[in-house]
């Protein structure tokens, strides 16, 4: 994989494909891994569309920075990469979590570039004991297969998941839990002491097409507060899915893939964009 060097930071990325540009933005500890994992299959059928992936500084192969200590910083760092790679281009956005969250604050900068943004269980309150949470719940679980994990893996699976069946263990896996291994925890624990921006991220209406995808059992950053932010995206569904928790893009595998699809074909009619599909 190539790197990009960013203020000194040199940041891992992959691109996929040609065409619209989608930035993928992973969530807070995995990495790239974690939206290759639920945006390719998408394209096996879409073509059109180039795809940039890359890890964010102090997860997957991007190293943490001296000059990065909070999320305004991380910010900078993304509109950066973007206008290194993409310069002067329009794209779509895909964020997952706290990528979602930064992927408001790019829009605040950015608006006019954005064409349309997909937000995946996302970050709306930086403050964790400020969120409206539900408690943790199992949904579903098959416990033969679980006897088969040890005492950890089951440990990770039940915090972290609400469907524990083997194939969204595998996905998890390789996924979520294979990028968090190798994040840079001391690095990470200075954003964690400056998790927010310093700005007022929804200060005007986003227009173009957008999908806010919520777990109904998401227990990490919920799904009530995103509901406060629906008037300032006017062109956005919001669907709160049953049987899904922080990682739905993997326990609601069918409704992810349809909706998203969903909001690529909206984005598609406003932007006359030339794309096939198989």
């Amino acid at each position: 994989m190539p790197f990009c060097t960013i203020n000194n930071i040199d940041i891992n990325y992959e691109i996929k494909g040609e065409g619209k540009p989608i930035v993928m933005i992973h969530g807070f500890t995995p990495d790239l891994r974690l939206m290759q994992g639920c945006m390719e299959p998408i394209f096996k059928k879409r073509n059109g569309y180039k795809r940039i992936y890359f890890d964010l500084p102090g997860m997957g192969k991007t190293k943490g920075g001296v000059n990065v200590n909070t999320t305004d910083d991380m910010l900078n760092i993304v509109l950066e990469f973007i206008d290194t790679i993409i310069p002067g281009q329009s794209f779509l956005l895909a964020g997952e979590s706290y990528g979602g969250y930064l992927a408001r604050g790019i829009i605040a900068n950015r608006a006019e570039k954005v064409v349309g943004a997909a937000f995946i269980c996302p970050v709306i309150i930086p403050e964790f004991e400020k969120r409206l949470l539900p408690s943790h719940a199992i949904i579903v679980e098959d416990k033969n297969f679980i006897k088969q994990l040890n005492e950890y893996e089951v440990e990770e699976f039940r915090s972290n998941n609400v469907v524990l069946v083997e194939k969204t263990w595998e996905r998890y896996k390789n996924e979520i839990a294979s990028g968090c291994s190798i994040a840079d925890q001391e690095f990470l624990s200075k954003i964690k002491n400056h998790y927010g921006f310093s700005f007022e991220i929804d200060k005007f209406k986003f227009n173009a097409p957008s999908l806010f995808l919520l777990g109904l059992q998401d227990s990490v950053v919920g799904f009530k507060d995103a509901l406060s932010v629906l008037e300032n995206y006017p062109r956005a569904t919001f669907a709160i899915l049953d049987k899904a928790g922080h990682n739905l893009q993997i326990e609601q595998e069918n409704l992810f893939n349809s909706l998203i699809n969903e909001w690529l074909d909206r984005v598609l009619n406003i932007e006359g964009v030339i794309i096939t599909k198989d």
